[in-house]
């Protein structure tokens, strides 16, 4: 019998007077993508309860911004047969934000 995968969900709001914004850009903050990705990983390393690294990340898209405040939904859900491959992404309340894979391995530290 076929185990059914299972969707981990957290929601954020990232602050105005976050460090992630500092530079990104000077007068229309917008988080960067390396945050988002952050975002996803601090989800599936939360879940698995021990420390991870991720391994490999592919088919990144970046389709709208994510500026101070607003609350998104991250989403990652594992391959099926697979725990170390995700797939994941981020949404808002107008759509799309980022989708993508993450591979993720136990850390050698």
């Amino acid at each position: 019998m076929a185990t059914q995968s299972v969707d981990l969900t957290a929601e954020a709001r990232i602050p105005r007077d976050s460090a992630w914004f500092s530079g990104h850009f000077p007068g229309q903050p917008v988080l960067p993508g390396i945050a988002q990705l952050a975002l996803v990983f601090d989800l599936i390393q939360a879940h698995a309860g021990h420390a991870l690294r991720i391994v490999e990340m592919s088919r990144i898209r970046f389709k709208r911004m994510i500026l101070p405040e607003d609350p998104v939904t991250i989403i990652a859900t594992p391959k099926p047969g697979r725990s170390d491959v995700y797939t994941f992404r981020i949404e808002k309340i107008d759509g799309l934000v980022t989708t993508g894979t993450m591979t993720v391995a136990p850390s050698r530290t």
